[in-house]
């Protein structure tokens, strides 16, 4: 090997190195824009949503969040699209607006704001956040089935959190912010003919188990929130034997 060829091997491994070492700046520099994207979305949802009290405050955000990043990962899907959802899905939530269009308005609005360029996000990739938020709520049954990856992720971290210990908390926290009966022994549980029916319906907490809490477990799409939903359907199914034991005072002499 003359000097030359050393000289030239050498030189070709040292633009390898700085081509290597501008890929990886450039990729934590990608990675600290998205992180700053969303910690100014956690900023901005907790303006919104910190003082809730029907269940939608923001350490339901916070839940959601937690479970659909961890869903992302196992799934493979892009884990900024399903965390961004995550956390600005309520925002947008028709109970918490005079109109659904006027939610989904704001939100736009804020994600508008952002510098696309240096978030490293097309306007595509808000256009699908946007579409998750819009198309995710249960609306008596009668939403349009989310057609991405992320979009299924969201829902089904969304809908796990309504289920479970924390949803029978959920359930009877916005209960009683809207001012429902908790029970009414006799009545039974209703089928919605329309989105505006199941909006404007004033049952009691525990219809509303049978109305939509207790669907949910067959509505997951992915295998781990399968998973975790049977188990959290089966606990609230426990708690409601035990809620209408207790109604009727059966439970009076348990352990006796």
């Amino acid at each position: 090997m003359t000097e030359s060829d050393l000289r030239r091997m050498i030189w070709e491994a040292l633009n390898t190195l700085h081509i290597r070492e501008r890929v990886i700046r450039m990729s934590l520099e990608q990675s600290e824009d998205k992180t700053e994207l969303l910690e100014q979305a956690e900023q901005y949802v907790k303006g919104q949503l910190q003082y809730d009290s029907s269940g939608h405050d923001w350490w339901h955000i916070y839940r959601v969040r937690k479970m659909a990043v961890a869903l992302a990962k196992q799934e493979g899907a892009n884990v900024t699209i399903c965390e961004l959802a995550a956390l600005l899905h309520d925002v947008a939530d028709a109970k918490l607006n005079p109109s659904k269009e006027e939610g989904l308005n704001k939100v736009q609005d804020w994600l508008q704001g952002r510098d696309l360029e240096k978030q490293d996000l097309e306007k595509q990739d808000l256009a699908h956040v946007m579409d998750i938020i819009a198309n995710m709520s249960y609306s008596g049954g009668h939403s349009v089935p989310l057609q991405t990856l992320e979009g299924k992720i969201v829902q089904d971290a969304d809908r796990l959190d309504a289920i479970g210990a924390i949803g029978i908390g959920r359930a009877f926290a916005y209960g009683g912010s809207r001012g429902r009966l908790m029970h009414k022994p006799g009545t039974v549980a209703q089928e919605f003919a329309t989105e505006e029916e199941y909006r404007s319906h004033q049952g009691t907490t525990i219809q509303h188990f049978d109305e939509k809490l207790l669907k949910l477990r067959n509505l997951m799409s992915t295998e781990a929130a399968r998973r975790a939903a049977d188990r959290r359907h089966a606990y609230m199914e426990g708690f409601l034997k035990q809620f209408e034991r207790e109604w009727e005072a059966e439970d009076l002499f348990d352990g006796e």
